[in-house]
C-alpha cells in the first residue's frame, strides 16, 4: 500500500496545536474590511479550534491517520 499523500491545501489552512488538536483561521477576513467594526475584525485574527465533527475529516486530509 502507498503512501497516503496530504491534500495541499487542508495543509496550507490547518496547524496543530502541542495538544494534537487542529486549529483554523477564521473567514472573512480578507477583504471589504471597511464596513466590519474594528473588534469584529480583530476577532477574526486568532485562530480557533476545529469543530470535532470535522476532525476525523481533517486527519485524515492531513494524512494523520
Amino acid at each position: 500500500m502507498p503512501k497516503m499523500k496530504t491534500n495541499s491545501g487542508a495543509k496550507k489552512r490547518f496547524r496543530l496545536t502541542g495538544t494534537g488538536k487542529i486549529k483554523r483561521k477564521h473567514a472573512y477576513k480578507s477583504h471589504i474590511l471597511t464596513k466590519k467594526s474594528t473588534k469584529r475584525k480583530r476577532n477574526l485574527t486568532y485562530w480557533a479550534i476545529i469543530d470535532k465533527t470535522n476532525e476525523d475529516n481533517v486527519k485524515q486530509m492531513l494524512a494523520m491517520k
